[in-house]
Formats: C-alpha cells, structure tokens, sequence
C-alpha cells in the first residue's frame, strides 16, 4: 500500500485540526493532558460537540447517522485528537453493542437504539466477564430462562468498566445450559435500572473507580430485548470483539504518549545532561516508535481489507498484541523518565496545610496510577495469551 497521504487526506487533516481548535473546550483538553480524571458530564460535553458535527459515529454507515469516512480519514481523526488531547470516546455504545445491532438486530432494535447512542441519551457498558469467566469467555455462568414473553436472568459480571455511570447493559446469557459452551449463549440488551440488578464498585489498585460488579437477582429483561437468534449469541460476541480488539492498538494514543516521553526525557538531566542523551535510554525510545510505526501500518493494511464491510480477522489479535504492548512499554520508560516524580502524589502534596497545585503536574499523565492502568491492557479484551493461541490456531489451519 501507499503510506504517503494524498492531498485530499492532507486537506482533511487540516480541516480536522482546525475543528479541535475551534471546538475543544480548553479545560477538558487540560485534563486530559494532565491525566486526571473525567466526569461523565465531560464524556457527555464533547460526545455532544462530535454529533453536531456529525463526526461521533465515525465507523457507522451514513445510513445510519456516521460519517462514510475512509480508512485513512479515521485513522487521521483518531490521531489528531489524540494529539490535542480530547476527551477518547467511550466505546461501549457507538463502536461495540452498535456494530452488532446493526449486523444482527432487528429493524425495530436498529429504530429505537442507534438514535439514543448518537444523542448520548444511552450510555452503555458491557457484561462479558464473570468470575471465573475471563479470558475463557465461553464458560460464563450467567442465566437467563425463558418465561413467557421475558427473561429471568440470575448471576453475576464483573470488571464492569464505568458500569456506575450506565443506563444500558449488553450482556452475555447462558440460556441453554445442556449445549456445547459457545452453542447455549445469547446476546441479551438491559435498562440498568431493572429490579434486581445491583451495581459495587470495584476500587483499583490507583485508588479509581472505573470497574464495577454488576449482580442479576431475578432480572425479567423483554425476549425482545435479544440481538440476533437465542443461543447464537456467541456470533455477535466474536462479530463485537473483533472491532475492540482492533481498536485497542491505540495508534493516536500511543503517538501522543511518545511525544510527552520524549519532550520529558529531553527536560530530566541525569549528571546535568538530558536523559535523550543517553545512548541506552535513546535506544529504547527508538525501539518503542520504531515498533509503533510497524504496527500503524498493518492497522491500516488490515482495515483496508475491511473496507467492503468485512470484519478482521485473527489480524486483530496481532494488533490488540503490539498495541497493548507498546503502550505499557511507553509507560514503563515515562516512569523510568520521572524517577521520584512518576509517584502519584509527592509527600509535600499529602501534608493538610499543602494548598498549591500539584508539584509535578506538567508529568501528571504517566504517574504511577497510568503505570498501573496500562497493565490491563494486556488482559482485557481476551489476554495477550488467549491472543497468540488466536494466531497459532489461524497458521496452524492454513
């Protein structure tokens, strides 16, 4: 493929920039550079400004409210606002439950749920994991029985990820527990405010509260509510993971990330000289862009073979692989880079009488709490394991 961009690409890069300069609000660009934490009223504030300008849906068909953007242009979007630092959009509903209403929902489901997604007046998360139902998906333990014209669903998910801020739920069902493991499951869609359901946070290691357990307690959810046929739902969830995992290469993200790493290694001084000029260290940060570079082109290859409507493949374990790899390596050098300062909070800053801005705040995107985050990149989604047995299989069968 060509790598170079033709002109009309560059021209859309322009007008790209010259929307996020327009319309990103100064103070959320901030907070993210500064790496804290967003309110869901900052996810809602800049979901709202993209669907003005009807750039939210950015891997939806225009028939459906998206932009009929190419690889390239969404490949170039994702980059510039990573760059700038706008808020990254929540996934859940407009690039994963939405894909698979479109391709397995009913008209019915696509009229009433995908106008709701681009307003913002649903805000969804996802019930795939369970305790002892991680990377082996497949052995949820979730139930949903029939009775009458509803579900009764009983159990229990976990690693909810913002499931404190969702109205909606898309979940993986047991409804037939004397079938092959992958062959008894269903797609079931859920109001969170339901009679039964229950919502506990999980508290992270970095003190946040981004993942939650969400417990079902004789939930009746519709049977209208089901994406697709009863007990076909593992289809929508290999249809779902494909598009997440192909996502999770973080190619904005991580350049933006690179960036940062560079302008502090250039700043720190070790012996009075700049931490860049040092032979190893330079070696590593070269290593880490020279991998990335690696893996924004095969992004863009694979998706380019999608473009017909097509879903990746086992392609996208590799990139969910190398992305998630890059990133934690990006974060482990930003730590390193640091030193002392890579701690969340510096000891002055824990004292009562502290009234100033954080010390180190010009750093505060790579602390130790983004060090700890970036670990589970390599874990969920389906692990880096399950992944590489995704690849093997696929050469194996070749």
């Amino acid at each position: 493929m060509n790598i170079h961009f033709t002109p009309d690409e560059q021209a859309f890069r322009e007008e790209v920039r010259a929307f996020l300069k327009q319309n990103l609000p100064a103070d959320l660009a901030e907070k993210v550079r500064l790496g804290r934490r967003l309110a869901k009223t900052d996810h809602q504030r800049w979901q709202a400004i993209l669907d003005a300008q009807g750039w939210y849906a950015v891997n939806w068909p225009v028939e459906y409210g998206g932009t009929g953007w190419s690889v390239v242009q969404k490949h170039i979007f994702d980059e510039e606002c990573s760059l700038a630092g706008a808020p990254r959009v929540v996934s859940f509903g407009v690039n994963m439950v939405a894909p698979v209403i479109m391709k397995f929902g009913n008209q019915v489901q696509k009229e009433y749920y995908l106008p709701r997604i681009l307003s913002g007046e649903d805000w969804w998360c996802q019930g795939y994991s369970e305790p002892g139902a991680g990377s082996d998906l497949a052995g949820l333990k979730t139930r949903a029985e029939k009775d009458g014209d509803h579900y009764v669903v009983n159990g229990q998910k976990t690693w909810t990820t913002l499931g404190q801020h969702a109205n909606k739920i898309f979940c993986l069902v047991r409804t037939d527990p004397a079938a092959k493991k992958q062959e008894g499951i269903s797609f079931l869609l859920m109001d969170m405010d339901s009679p039964g359901i229950t919502v506990r946070p999980i508290i992270t290691l970095d003190g946040e509260h981004e993942v939650n357990e969400v417990f079902f307690d004789n939930v009746r959810v519709p049977a209208e509510n089901l994406v697709g046929e009863e007990n076909k739902g593992w289809t929508c969830a290999k249809y779902l993971l494909t598009h997440e995992r192909t996502g999770q290469a973080g190619i904005g993200l991580s350049k933006a990330a690179l960036d940062q790493l560079k302008r502090i290694a250039s700043a720190e001084t070790v012996h009075g000289k700049p931490l860049i000029n040092d032979p190893m260290f330079r070696a590593r940060i070269a290593e880490v862009e020279m991998r990335l570079m690696a893996v924004e082109m095969s992004t863009l290859r694979i998706l380019a073979a999608t473009r017909g409507g097509g879903v990746p493949g086992a392609e996208s374990s590799l990139l969910k692989i190398q992305g998630s790899e890059i990133r934690q390596a990006i974060t482990n050098l930003m730590r390193k880079a640091l030193g002392p300062s890579a701690l969340p909070f510096l000891e002055q800053e824990l004292e009562p009488e502290f009234e100033g801005e954080p010390l180190h705040e010009d750093y505060s995107a790579a602390p130790a709490s983004q060090y700890f985050n970036m670990r589970k990149l390599s874990i969920y989604g389906g692990s880096n394991e399950i992944q590489k047995n995704i690849i093997a299989k696929m050469v194996l069968e070749l």
